[in-house]
């Protein structure tokens, strides 16, 4: 039967396909906004060579080739290029042998004569006609001259004069060249003799490269085209321009690549935040489909998972990018939350998927994403059911020491930045502080904003002053007893299964508040009374005993009680018959005709319509109704039977359970097998102490035989 329901219950309907979908796409739209949009109004415009209003940091990683750097270096590269001149090794022997032959003119006159052996005044003649240029000293050296000595300055200047013109001569040194000639000279030539052969080639020395503005452009174009585009990156968080200073080239180019001066939205980023949306969001709610069927169809809690994910990235995209502050956010305030709230199994999934955002928003740092879901982690299992406040003091304590120990470790792992650490252990003291303070504080309100039952709310609850207990122990004591029983043994078998043990106690002692409205219509609190159901017909009895739901719900709306604890009153009783009452109608049916045991009794009888013995439901919607079920229905059978021994209430305990389980009380809860063995052994245990006998007292039994006598004599 149990194994049926849950089968049933796994099935994935047409309306949970809508809800999904509904549900996805709200969140998926809502979550996107905040991730692909700048939360912040777009910046104040940013001009380049006047002072930044604010503080600009680059807003994610990313490179680029930089025009400005990249032109930088083009620039430096045309100004190392030396102007390109037209020197050719062909042009320059053509040249070498051109000068050479107007050497051998220049010369040929005072060859002939030094050939001719003609005298001084001869030669002086003739060297006034053809190299009228020779100053008076190099012309008497020349004319001082031997035949030999002149062959070896002619010789000598021919030389030089070659050499000079088939190596490079530039237009712009000739000068300099000309007059440095005469050092050029070598061989055993004196001084005289050196300026003598530098006087007769100096003017045939002429330039044979020359400046080309041509060459020179191209030689300058191939550097600029070797230089490599020059890429600029930026880390998150960089600072690209200070607050007063002036925008130079490099930030506003960075400005620009970012897009910091027009805003609006980036769309890659933001289709990769719709898809990192639906990823999260899909996650979380088929966890909640397939893990916390109980989550799934309540909509306060759908609700509250889908608000805490939006405060939280909201939360997160607000801080991305600014340093430490992103540490600083008490993101484990979430898991302690709805630990407390809900489960733990709950809180890890969406501190784990917070994480992944985290990382996601911050530039997808795994430093943060650990920091974010082990520090929350560390919340979780520390905070446990919150039911004290020193328990938050430890949880934020637990919070701080795994967030440092994340931030030390990634520290050894990375750069080891001293005042880093020192900066995120701060981060992490607020952050951790924050979630203790956050989650005490937000507890009470959010649990009855979305109506879900806290700690605080149900010790509250299960103080005996309050005032609707107070009217059940003054109107109603015997409820109010029975109502105690029944909290003892529901919260002793929560415990056994893993159920919610508080829980199961505070809805078992107001599982009954409805007989309020009519005290004397249930039998412990007739106190010695006639019992006023002898006098009706089971029907009427039965709607008397029914009303006592309706009544129990307007009672508990009037006493502001949580939502989620009047539930517990229809399902105490689910859709169970009034056996008694049944009983009765079916023996009265069945009267007329011989009783039950003859036929047509038992057909008389089979004709009761045993719905109107029925309860109005629902069934158990969770373990702890159908806890509570049983042990109201088994506190007040055990409380009839007349011997309270071991075996008498095994069997009777055994008979609740089993008559519970045949009318298939069970098939809307999470109950297994498993878990209804535990129950009935905690039930027989929690009995045996309740009804345990004690010793036989002789004043005791002295009371007991006076009073036994009294009763007599009247």
């Amino acid at each position: 039967m149990l194994t049926r329901s849950t089968e049933a219950a796994a099935a994935f309907t047409r309306s949970d396909a809508w809800r999904l979908i509904g549900a996805s796409l709200l969140l998926i739209a809502a979550v996107s906004v905040i991730l692909g949009l700048d939360v912040l109004p777009a910046q104040t415009q940013l001009e380049l060579g006047k002072p930044a209003p604010m503080l600009v940091l680059a807003p994610r990683t990313g490179q680029y080739s930089s025009v400005y750097l990249t032109t930088q270096q083009q620039n430096a590269a045309l100004a190392a290029v030396a102007p390109q001149y037209d020197f050719t090794s062909v042009a320059a022997a053509a040249v070498a042998a051109q000068q050479a032959r107007l050497l051998d003119q220049r010369v040929a006159a005072t060859d002939a004569a030094f050939a001719l052996g003609v005298n001084k005044e001869q030669r002086a003649t003739i060297l006034a006609d053809t190299m009228p240029d020779l100053g008076t000293p190099v012309r008497t050296t020349l004319l001082e001259l031997t035949p030999e000595r002149w062959t070896a300055v002619r010789k000598e200047a021919a030389r030089v004069l070659d050499t000079l013109e088939r190596t490079e001569l530039r237009d712009a040194e000739s000068a300099m060249i000309r007059a440095g000639v005469a050092d050029r000279m070598a061989g055993d030539l004196n001084a005289d003799e050196r300026t003598l052969a530098a006087a007769l080639i100096s003017q045939l020395v002429v330039p044979n490269s020359s400046y080309s503005a041509q060459l020179t452009a191209l030689a300058r174009n191939r550097a600029a085209e070797a230089v490599a585009p020059v890429t600029k990156s930026w880390e998150k968080g960089d600072s690209i321009v200070r607050n007063g200073d002036r925008v130079d080239a490099v930030a506003f180019e960075a400005i620009n690549y970012f897009g910091l001066n027009k805003g609006g939205v980036d769309v890659a980023r933001l289709i990769g935040f719709v898809i990192l949306s639906v990823l999260v969001i899909a996650l979380l709610l088929l966890w909640t489909w397939r893990f916390r069927r109980e989550f799934w169809h309540r909509n306060n809690v759908l609700l509250l998972l889908s608000l805490l994910l939006l405060v939280s990235v909201f939360a997160l995209k607000l801080t991305a990018g600014r340093a430490w502050v992103p540490y600083a956010m008490p993101v484990a305030a979430v898991g302690m939350l709805l630990t407390v709230l809900l489960d733990s199994g709950a809180a890890m999934v969406m501190t784990a998927l917070l994480a992944v955002l985290a990382a996601a928003v911050n530039g997808g740092g795994l430093e943060l994403a650990a920091y974010t879901m082990l520090g929350g982690i560390a919340g979780i299992v520390t905070v446990r059911r919150g039911d004290r406040l020193a328990v938050f003091l430890q949880a934020g304590v637990a919070v701080f020491l795994v967030d440092a120990l994340v931030v030390v470790t990634f520290a050894l792992l990375g750069d080891q930045d001293m005042r880093g650490i020192l900066e995120l252990m701060g981060a992490a003291a607020v952050a951790s502080g924050g979630a203790a303070v956050a989650t005490v504080g937000s507890l009470a309100v959010v649990g009855s904003v979305f109506g879900i039952l806290t700690v605080f709310q149900l010790l509250e609850l299960a103080n005996p002053s309050q005032p609707l207990l107070r009217r059940l122990l003054v109107e109603t004591p015997g409820t109010y007893h029975h109502s105690l029983m029944v909290g003892n043994l529901a919260e002793r078998a929560a415990e056994a299964i893993g159920a919610d043990a508080l829980v199961a106690r505070v809805a078992a002692y107001y599982h009954d508040v409805g007989k309020l409205s009519n005290p004397a219509a249930f039998i412990e609190n007739q106190g010695g009374m006639d019992n006023l159901h002898d006098d009706l017909d089971p029907d009427a009895s039965a709607q008397l005993l029914k009303s006592h739901v309706s009544a129990g719900i307007d009672i508990a709306y009037r006493a502001k009680l949580p939502k989620a604890l009047i539930a517990y009153i229809p399902q105490h009783h689910g859709t169970a018959v009034m056996s008694y009452f049944y009983a009765r109608a079916r023996d009265e049916a069945a009267t007329p005709y011989g009783g039950l045991t003859t036929a047509e009794g038992r057909k008389a009888a089979d004709a009761v319509d045993a719905r109107r013995f029925r309860h109005g439901g629902p069934k158990p919607q969770t373990r702890e109704a159908a806890i509570i079920m049983l042990a109201d229905s088994v506190e007040a059978s055990v409380r009839s039977l007349a011997s309270r021994d071991e075996a008498a209430i095994r069997a009777m305990v055994g008979r609740i359970i089993d008559e519970r389980m045949a009318d298939n009380q069970f098939d809307e809860c999470a109950l297994t097998f498993r878990d209804i063995e535990k129950i009935r052994e905690a039930f027989i245990g929690q009995l045996l102490g309740m009804y345990h006998q004690r010793v036989a007292y002789p004043q005791n039994k002295v009371v007991e035989l006076e009073s036994r006598r009294a009763a007599g004599d009247k």
